[in-house]
């Protein structure tokens, strides 16, 4: 049994798109939940049982990934199109008080609705992923998206899992990885493992790098001067580098920060240390409402 409802909405151009809703009539506001490249709504499992008793979340299956429509146009799968779908999504469900919670490619597309709409949002929540991207994180995920090779069972999709993100998961237990493989793969209709991402979310990647990373986005960070936000950031990223957090605190005095031991990109903010600065920032934003 789920603790959420099925939420299917409408793109622009027609697509088909799947979200969570983890429903919360007594929730003073809501939590929209935004994944990584590669990743889906599972992503977020752990956050959203433990936020729910509090909060309202939608967590959106981006396109082309986990029951979302794939985009015959690969080259649509970039964070401007990604931010309209989202623009589409707090449309459709009436979504209003809200908090965005962005994962990598998430916390890129969540800087850029805050500078499409300044003041909007109540807070921000970035995971692992900032105004500067690092030039060896892009090349690392440029080297497996979309070229992963076919596995037959599930012990072999451990394996290429772990071979992929053990060094941003360095604590992870063998039950961990099977837990975290699952919401990766999903199995097609003769049973095996497949990765649960439309490979084509590659062609724009790795035709231009500026498809995938807008070149420059402290001018969106610029347009969270007045809104709370929340970095948090694996010790050992290649992403998220820590002269740009360091600039980002210059910037921002008041931005919060929690580094994360023995995770890389991304932590999966489950992690005790993640959780707890979660809620208390949520809580700061909650208290302006009574």
């Amino acid at each position: 049994m789920t603790d959420y409802q099925d939420a299917w909405y409408q793109s622009e151009d027609g697509l088909r798109l799947y979200a969570r809703d983890y429903v919360n009539k007594d929730s003073s506001i809501n939590i929209l939940c935004m994944h990584g490249l590669t990743r889906n709504s599972a992503d977020f499992e752990a956050l959203c049982r433990h936020l729910h008793p509090r909060f309202r979340l939608v967590v959106a299956d981006q396109r082309g990934r986990g029951r979302s429509d794939y985009d015959p146009v690969a080259t649509n799968y970039h964070p401007g199109t990604y931010v309209k779908d989202m623009f589409n999504l707090i449309q459709q469900l009436g979504l209003d008080n809200l908090v965005l919670v962005g994962t990598s490619m998430g916390g890129l597309m969540a800087m850029i609705m805050a500078s499409l709409l300044p003041g909007k949002f109540k807070g921000v929540l970035l995971n692992d992923v900032g105004p500067v991207i690092e030039a060896a994180g892009i090349a690392r995920i440029q080297g497996y998206v979309g070229k992963g090779a076919p596995v037959t069972n599930w012990d072999e999709a451990v394996a290429q899992a772990r071979a992929i993100n053990g060094a941003a998961l360095q604590d992870y237990s063998e039950q961990d990885w099977r837990n975290f493989t699952r919401k990766l793969y999903r199995e097609n209709d003769e049973g095996i493992p497949v990765l649960n991402y439309d490979p084509a979310i590659a062609v724009p990647m790795n035709e231009a790098q500026t498809q995938a990373v807008p070149p420059d986005l402290w001018f969106a960070f610029e347009a969270l001067k007045n809104t709370a936000c929340l970095v948090v950031r694996g010790e050992t990223s290649d992403i998220l580098g820590k002269a740009c957090v360091e600039e980002m605190q210059r910037r921002k005095p008041d931005l919060q920060l929690a580094e994360i031991a023995n995770r890389g990109h991304t932590p999966m903010l489950d992690e005790p240390q993640a959780i707890a600065a979660i809620d208390r920032f949520l809580e700061k934003i909650e208290s302006g409402f009574r």
